[in-house]
């Protein structure tokens, strides 16, 4: 077989591969995402759901991969320079102030998002969970992205994202 050959049967499998056809379908998640806001509504509250000063990072790359990092930036730092050492108090502060979580995404034809898996997280009880439209929307407008996420119990969280440029 030539090397032109070979490179067009690549060529041909990655244009026809699902991740491919994902991508090309338009992805409006696709990039990086700051996040904005961060709002729990436990009975019809608006409270933080990151602290006053939420902070975080999501990516989705062309693969259809994504990470996320959620994070209080007012979370105090523990009295140890050693991350194994935090107090009990400390750990749990950092526990319930951030989240850490990554995985696979899709896409549906218009480019939307439509669905994860977690394959690992900070908190143990997420991986492996699918999350679909039922319990997770991700909206873009421009370059903002709107997202709802109802915990199993049902709180919901309402997240503001901005692309980063």
């Amino acid at each position: 077989m030539s090397i032109r050959s070979a490179l067009l049967v690549l060529a041909l499998g990655i244009s026809s591969s699902p991740a491919f056809a994902e991508t090309a379908a338009g992805n409006q998640v696709i990039g990086t995402w700051k996040l904005m806001s961060a709002t729990i509504d436990p009975g019809g509250q608006d409270i933080p759901a990151y602290g006053e000063n939420p902070n975080g990072l999501l990516v989705f790359t062309p693969d259809m991969h994504f990470s996320a990092v959620i994070t209080d930036a007012d979370t105090p730092r523990f009295a140890s320079d050693a991350r194994g050492e935090g107090t009990d108090g400390e750990n749990r502060m950092a526990v319930s102030r951030n989240i850490g979580f990554f995985g696979t995404y899709t896409v549906d034809d218009n480019g939307e998002f439509s669905g994860n898996r977690v394959e690992g997280a900070t908190f143990p009880n997420w991986v492996g969970s699918v999350r679909t439209r039922d319990d997770l929307t991700l909206v873009v407008a421009g370059d903002r992205m709107t997202e709802n996420f109802r915990r199993p119990e049902g709180t919901e969280i309402r997240i503001e994202w901005q692309r980063v440029k």
